[in-house]
């Protein structure tokens, strides 16, 4: 399951997707996240879906890889989803003593799995496609307004982009710390869930102690190579709106209008 982690990853490609603008695939991914939440019908789901699987096959990103990430939040899904089930009220599909299930409970549940099944696919799209250094110079720019009120904006988006860039790093250095203890005789896989989840304990305290290393290690690094923030700061590349930023965005726009119009307007 550790590997199975996709956000924070990044895979090199050549497809418009990766072209794109990074301010304008960070814009609307952010839209798309609020359409996810405002569909509430499945003929919706069914656009948004199908909508999010034209863009995976337009990045290049292979499928499998993509829905690899589900993975790791399947656990969560289906254990918010059996609340939702036994918890939310209304007409009776299903009751044998205190267990009542819901037309409206079993409707909310499918709904939710399915919002949380396109957010987790479009924020590891979005990481997928672009470098962090592209990143880091997207939330900038998006945040430069800030600058007259004197938050520190690149630093800002510097330490967003650097945790989000050791997601993976982590995972992978609690994948090998793992294997190591199982050569040692510890057991990850037996017991019930509370007791898998107590012999992750032994895990926490060489992760964190590398976690700091890595940290360390990154600002010395940093240092050596004379970072100082946003200070004289200049960039090789420069962000620019092409043609191909104007095609994404006239797609969304066309698919978020559909969208909007299933919603209220039928």
């Amino acid at each position: 399951m550790i590997r199975d982690i996709t956000l924070g990853q990044y895979i090199p490609g050549n497809s418009p997707i990766h072209r794109a603008d990074p301010r304008v695939k960070m814009v609307l991914s952010i839209i798309y996240m609020i359409l996810i939440f405002i569909v509430n019908n499945y003929m919706g789901f069914l656009i948004l879906y199908l909508f999010t699987a034209f863009v995976v096959t337009v990045s290049d990103i292979p499928i499998k890889y993509t829905l690899k990430g589900l993975k790791p939040i399947a656990l969560i899904v289906i254990f918010t989803m059996a609340v939702n089930i036994f918890t939310v009220g209304g007409r009776t599909v299903f009751e044998y003593g205190f267990i009542k299930i819901t037309y409206e409970g079993i409707d909310l549940s499918i709904k939710l799995a399915l919002r949380l099944s396109l957010l987790v696919i479009t924020t590891s799209l979005l990481t997928l496609t672009t470098t962090p250094i592209l990143l880091t110079d997207a939330i900038e720019s998006l945040m430069s307004p800030f600058k007259f009120i004197g938050i520190p904006v690149h630093e800002i988006a510097m330490m967003m982009t650097i945790s989000l860039r050791f997601i993976p790093t982590l995972m992978e250095e609690t994948d090998k710390i793992m294997k190591a203890q199982s050569s040692r005789g510890a057991d990850f896989d037996t017991g019930n869930i509370f007791q898998r989840a107590k012999s992750f304990v032994p895990i926490l305290v060489p992760l964190f102690i590398s976690a700091f290393r890595r940290a360390d290690e990154m600002a010395m690094a940093m240092e050596a190579r004379c970072y100082r923030g946003s200070e004289g700061r200049t960039r090789m590349k420069q962000l620019k709106i092409t043609s191909i930023d104007y095609k994404i965005m006239a797609v969304m726009m066309v698919v978020a209008l559909g969208l909007l119009y299933l919603q209220y307007m039928k």
